[in-house]
């Protein structure tokens, strides 16, 4: 009883604290977009130091408290002082980000007084010596580093089966649309991994927006898991200088936001060459992404929808979803076409080459807590070879305040500290750990010749050429895997609500649409998906994160 009242007091307190923006058409922050919060700075309805501690008070009132959704991992402790410089600046022209408090993944390196850890208690005392670029062009661009959200340990590369959202270090991400959680305290929604944290922050308005990762489907999951929007870009368009890496041919970070807009603006801040990171080199970008939106950028458009019901066997994108999925799925298409798109219905014939000879390896599964226990998983030989090289690189390169140089000291310090760092275990690890002969090795090579004859060559790109497509319409994550290992771009939307995990029961949770092209086809993505969104609306906000300020109101 005396816990409960003193939480209460903690939320009246974090309410009164928190600045109130309604007044005189003031932003209310938790459903706030980028705009509607540089609309109010610009105005003088709100400072940047306001925005902060009204986050701040969310974060505390619905991560630290109330449903616990766990999906901050580290408050900045010099962002407020960051604000207040913001606040005091006299002069000079506003910067595309001024004042806008943004969340990072916690494995985007921070030269300050934050850690950046991937969730690993390993790397529970680590820093980082210098900003990740990615870091360093948000704070150019005026932004304010609120803190590091919370993920899948090491971005899901550590263990088999280890759920959504949780880190070792961090402990586990909810998803707030659904919190219920099993026996064993994994949720029964998943948050969606591993760009978890950060998706659960924006959907339920801890943030203006935040910065995720993806190797295979880590935006695109905990964007539809949570009802926002990412994109993933083509691999080099944004820098993965100073990310804790898994694998370099396909890692990229992402925006995780509310509007396409709000994404098309940070992609303007982010989308930049690095000499840092060499895949920057050939980058192709639009002056302005926020100028190809367009409400009637449908009209015109060809869209692949990878489905075709009289060959089953091969329909594997769309022939296995569960039935309200497949219901929101035939209402996307049913608004495409509404506004002046052409759909056209044809299998993708990558299905019969993706995962083809060499590009798979056995991982013995020793996770105490899968279903799968003692049996051979498979997982690609790309991401073996890559991690153990660049995940070694970044801890000689980027890495202080840590006593881990090497994966192999890692794997050390889990295996002496097993009760707390390896519940599922770290099976991944050491079948990286164990590949020998480094990126010249003949198994690597090959099986990323095969992986980009499988996604490229037979894959998008012969099934765009065929069909004379300007996107290919995927449901939620189903087609995150063929674009991560091409390095092409998505972009998702929320598109629906479905509930229930198998035979469980739930409350109503989101499901997106996702936008898939060629590379660098992030302008033509960004349009049809906003089109869409105009034409939808189909957002919601979690029910149990209200505002905090009565003003706001439902």
């Amino acid at each position: 009883m005396q816990r409960a009242f003193m939480v209460l007091l903690a939320l009246i307190a974090a309410a009164i604290a928190a600045p109130t923006l309604a007044a005189e058409g003031a932003v209310c922050v938790e459903n706030a977009t980028i705009g509607d919060l540089q609309g109010a700075l610009a105005a003088g309805r709100a400072t940047a130091t306001d925005l902060v501690r009204a986050y701040t008070a969310r974060i505390e009132a619905y991560d630290r408290a109330g449903p616990h959704l766990n999906a901050v991992r580290e408050m900045n402790p010099d962002a407020l002082a960051i604000a207040a410089a913001i606040d005091a600046r006299k002069s000079g022209p506003r910067r595309p980000l001024e004042g806008i408090p943004v969340l990072l993944k916690d494995n985007i390196a921070t030269g300050d007084n934050e850690h950046t850890t991937a969730g690993s208690l390993a790397l529970a005392d680590a820093y980082a010596n210098r900003d990740a670029t990615v870091t360093r062009l948000l704070r150019e661009a005026g932004a304010v580093i609120l803190g590091k959200a919370n993920l899948t340990e090491f971005a899901n590369i550590l263990a088999i089966d280890m759920p959504s959202g949780y880190s070792s270090l961090g402990g586990q991400v909810k998803n707030p649309f659904a919190l219920e959680v099993n026996a064993r305290g994994v949720p029964i929604v998943q948050p969606g991994g591993s760009s978890s944290g950060s998706a659960v922050a924006v959907a339920a308005g801890l943030a203006a927006a935040a910065i995720g990762t993806e190797t295979s489907g880590s935006l695109l999951s905990p964007a539809t898991q949570n009802g926002v929007v990412t994109v993933k870009p083509t691999v080099g368009l944004i820098s993965r200088a100073g990310i804790i890496p898994i694998t370099h041919t396909q890692d990229t970070a992402g925006p995780l936001t509310r509007t396409v807009r709000d994404a098309a603006i940070l992609l303007n801040v982010l989308a930049a060459p690095d000499p840092l990171d060499e895949a920057t080199r050939d980058l192709k970008r639009p002056s302005d992404y926020t100028s190809v939106l367009d409400k009637d950028g449908l009209r015109g458009a060809r869209i692949g929808i990878p489905s075709d019901p009289q060959d089953p066997a091969n329909d594997v994108y769309y022939g296995a979803l569960p039935p309200r999925a497949a219901a929101v799925m035939r209402n996307v298409m049913s608004v495409l076409e509404a506004a002046g798109a052409t759909l056209v219905r044809a299998n993708m014939s990558t299905i019969s080459w993706a995962g083809g000879p060499g590009t798979e390896a056995a991982v013995l599964n020793l996770n105490p807590e899968s279903a799968s226990r003692y049996e051979a998983v498979r997982r690609p030989v790309v991401y073996l070879y890559e991690l153990k090289h660049d995940l070694n690189a970044y801890l000689r390169d980027w890495a202080k305040g840590t006593r881990m140089r090497t994966m192999a000291d890692i794997i050390a310090f889990n295996a002496a500290h097993a009760d707390r760092a390896l519940r599922f275990g770290q099976d991944i690890f050491l079948a990286s750990q164990a590949t020998e002969g480094g990126l010249d090795a003949i198994e690597y090579v090959a099986a990323r010749q095969m992986d980009i004859r499988a996604t490229r060559t037979l894959g998008i790109d012969a099934y765009m050429d065929e069909h004379k497509l300007d996107a290919i319409l995927f449901p939620s994550r189903y087609g995150a895997a063929v674009a991560a290992k091409a390095g092409y771009p998505s972009v998702q939307v929320p598109a629906g609500m479905v509930a229930g995990v198998g035979a469980i029961a739930t409350p109503e949770y989101p499901f997106g649409a996702t936008f898939t092209g060629r590379a660098w086809s992030e302008p033509a993505l960004l349009r049809l998906a906003y089109a869409f969104e105009q034409a939808t609306k189909a957002r919601r906000m979690p029910p149990g994160v209200p505002p905090l300020q009565p003003e706001c109101g439902p």
